[in-house]
């Protein structure tokens, strides 16, 4: 077990400091196709998670420069209002909105969804954007711990409780989460709460997003029949403000050479934009290509068998009714 982990955090590290910097964008971007992002997305709504800054920032403001109706999700009022003027001006589309919602609370999520979903418009596309690493251990007035509250159960609880909108939107419409390279690191793992005494923050940013790449997984099997496309992505290192504080080392040890907010944004915009037949639901994307989701020898892609009974435990802490097996 120990030589396994030390394998996978070496594979990681050399993965890594080879693809996901700024010069790896750099090498792959010689391959892109000038007229994958020429295509407009006028009359499209689209919710981004997590939008006031950071990447997610950058996908709202390059889907409002494609002609979408955007819906920033955002947890301060203060601060999302200044994102919503920013990209306003910036790309001249009068059709970007602010919702407010601290997807940290399970509760406040189902009351947004409520909402939202009370509109009853199509929505085509839902990003997945935002994303804690928090280090210490720390419990939500729900009971939860809070990475897995924020990157695991807003998220599930989120896009279940949209996708009478999303199927609205069949057969156009697509689910894009934002996970991280950093699951190469880790197996799925039943302890969903990390609730070992030795709390490792950095080890449960990445369980959880492994958790998002398998959970895309099973939601393609789960809505196969409904016209709703499910894609998972890595944004790269990102010099994005989550980063510089919740990883200074990497921070640091990278300036220079960590990709800009736009540059991380780049695949999840490419995903909103792209014809479904060009893509593959189900699939892991990183620099507008399916990439593998596990690395040679890590020993984690049989962890994805424990899916289904990790979802009937995600829709139990969250209080939602047990799904119908797929």
């Amino acid at each position: 077990m120990f030589i396994q982990k030390a394998w996978r955090a070496a594979a990681f590290g050399l993965y890594g400091f080879t693809q996901f910097t700024k010069s790896g964008f750099l090498e792959h971007a010689k391959k892109f196709r000038e007229e994958d992002m020429q295509i407009r997305l006028d009359g499209k709504n689209c919710l981004v998670t997590g939008a006031n800054s950071g990447i997610g920032f950058a996908t709202a403001e390059g889907l409002a420069k494609h002609g979408a109706t955007v819906y920033m999700l955002c947890r301060n009022k203060e601060r999302g209002e200044v994102a919503l003027n920013q990209i306003r001006s910036k790309t001249g589309n009068a059709n970007v909105h602010l919702e407010i919602c601290d997807l940290s609370s399970i509760n406040e999520v189902k009351s947004f969804a409520s909402k939202f979903t009370s509109m009853d418009k199509p929505l085509h596309v839902l990003v997945n954007n935002a994303g804690l690493l928090e280090h210490k251990r720390v419990t939500t007035d729900e009971g939860l711990e809070l990475n897995f509250a924020v990157n695991v159960a807003a998220t599930y609880t989120l896009t279940e409780l949209v996708m009478p909108l999303l199927e609205k939107a069949a057969p156009d419409a697509r689910v894009i989460t934002v996970a991280s390279g950093g699951m190469y690191t880790e197996p799925l793992n039943k302890d969903l709460q990390f609730n070992d005494d030795n709390f490792d923050g950095t080890r449960q940013y990445a369980r959880n997003k492994r958790v998002q790449v398998a959970l895309t997984e099973w939601w393609t099997e789960k809505y196969r029949d409904k016209g709703v496309g499910f894609y998972s992505m890595h944004p790269g290192w990102a010099d994005t403000p989550g980063v510089a504080k919740s990883l200074p080392g990497l921070s640091e040890k990278l300036s220079g050479n960590l990709r800009s907010n736009d540059e991380g944004a780049d695949t999840v915009i490419w995903l909103a934009l792209q014809p479904k037949e060009k893509l593959a639901t189900g699939s892991f994307y990183f620099d507008r290509a399916e990439a593998p989701k596990h690395l040679k020898f890590a020993g984690t892609a049989a962890s994805h068998a424990q899916i289904s009974s990790i979802v009937d435990n995600i829709r139990s802490i969250c209080g939602l009714p047990l799904p119908a097996k797929p």
